[in-house]
Order: structure tokens, then C-alpha cells, then sequence
């Protein structure tokens, strides 16, 4: 296991590799932590396209002794309230009693092969802590298909306040391997409450 002094330079060693506004970035994350020791992390920069434009934006994962901070900075273009380009950094902490849904997939080739701790092509983490619910609603019907009977609407309510994928193929092993076991703290961390 890793100190905590020398997980916060990992930290900041992986937020200057990622090239994408490391002093904003590490900023935000220094006033969330509050002084707060790190458990894990996990760095992720993606570039997206916005009409014609490359966007990039970086969504940082801290899991603390008690919280978890989502850190999200992003740029933007001129527009009607700065003439010039600008960024805006983002942070959420969320007390580790609040999180209660950790959601990992992960993707792996050839998996009548795949070996326990083997190399594994995409990970999906989804956590949820009752931020943001998402309801998918369609009309609910019955089984005759004579009947136009108004049945109202069934759906579903998902708990999905952020989702983060990673692949080897955009992020590289080592993101993929840092956010499984970012997963995985975040797992034992939220279990721990329970006990």
C-alpha cells in the first residue's frame, strides 16, 4: 500500500502528465481536499468534438478517508461574457455515507481466457450518491391487444451521478488499471460503513 504523501505526488505527477491546465486543475482539487489524505485516485483527459471544435476536459477522482471529490474542468471558447477563452474548474465532495451505488463494468477480449487480475480492455465506473436520478418513463399497456384502455406510464428510476470509461486503447493500461483500482477502494470504503 502506498503512503498518502506519496499518492498525492503521484496525483499531481498524473495531472501535470495529462498536460490539460495542471495548475487549475490541482487548485480545485487542493481546496476539496481540505488537508484530507488520499486512499486513490484516478486522472481521466478526453477530448470531444463540439460541432466543429476539439474540446477537452479532464474529470479527476479522489477518495479520501471520508469522502469521495469529483473534480471536472473544462474549456470553453469566447463567448458573450469573456471575449476570450477560458476554463472552469469543478469540484464535489460527497461524504462516503452518502455513496450507495458502485457500478464497475469491465470489457475483456477473449474471455473464456481471461485469468483473474488479466488484462482488461475497457472499464465503465458508475457511481451514484442520489445527486442526480434519471426516470425513463413509456407508456405501460396490457396484454390484449384489443384494449386502448389508458394504462399510464411505467419506467424506471436509476441512480447516475457520474459515469466514467476508460479503455486502453484512448487511456492506456495504466488509466484502466487506475481506475479499477480506484473501483476498488471506493468498494471497500463504501462496504466499511456497512460493517
Amino acid at each position: 500500500m502506498t503512503d498518502a504523501s506519496t499518492l498525492h505526488r503521484q496525483l499531481r505527477t498524473d495531472i501535470e502528465r495529462s498536460g490539460y491546465y495542471p495548475a487549475l486543475v490541482s487548485d480545485a482539487l487542493e481546496t476539496a481536499l481540505a488537508g484530507e489524505p488520499l486512499v486513490a485516485y484516478v486522472v481521466h483527459h478526453e477530448a470531444t468534438f463540439e460541432r466543429d471544435e476539439l474540446r477537452r476536459h479532464v474529470t479527476v477522482l479522489v477518495l479520501t478517508p471520508t469522502r469521495l471529490i469529483v473534480g471536472h474542468t473544462d474549456e470553453h471558447g469566447p463567448d458573450d461574457s469573456c471575449p476570450e477563452s477560458y476554463a472552469s474548474a469543478s469540484t464535489e465532495a460527497v461524504r462516503l455515507e452518502r455513496v450507495d451505488s458502485v457500478v464497475v463494468t469491465r470489457v475483456v477480449v477473449n474471455p473464456a481466457r481471461h485469468r483473474m487480475g488479466g488484462p482488461t480492455r475497457e472499464v465503465v465506473l458508475t457511481i451514484g450518491w442520489g445527486a442526480v436520478n434519471r426516470i425513463d418513463l413509456e407508456p405501460a399497456g396490457c396484454a390484449d391487444p384489443e384494449c386502448d384502455a389508458d394504462h399510464g406510464y411505467t419506467g424506471t428510476s436509476s441512480n447516475d451521478d457520474l459515469s466514467l470509461r476508460v479503455s486502453e486503447a484512448a487511456d492506456g493500461p495504466d488509466v484502466v488499471a487506475q481506475a479499477l483500482t480506484f473501483a476498488a477502494a471506493l468498494s471497500e470504503a463504501t462496504a466499511a460503513r456497512l460493517r
